[in-house]
């Protein structure tokens, strides 16, 4: 196996690590609900499931048999 014939100071090693940043993550507000959320993720308001302001999935209404 291959072994460092040197040892890489923790200088030398922090600047290789320098480019690993944390991000915040970019908040939208939907058009109907006014709710915040991820971009590109549908979020739950009030018993329904919204994505680009539509209604994907009502949790509210029963399912007749």
């Amino acid at each position: 196996m291959a072994h460092p014939k040197r040892k890489i100071s923790k200088t030398r090693r922090d600047k290789r690590r320098t480019h690993y940043k944390a991000t915040a993550p970019q908040i939208a507000t939907d058009p109907t609900t006014g709710e915040s959320h991820l971009y590109h993720r549908a979020h739950w308001h009030e018993g329904k499931l919204y994505y680009r302001g539509q209604v994907v999935i009502d949790a509210t209404e029963e399912v007749e048999a």
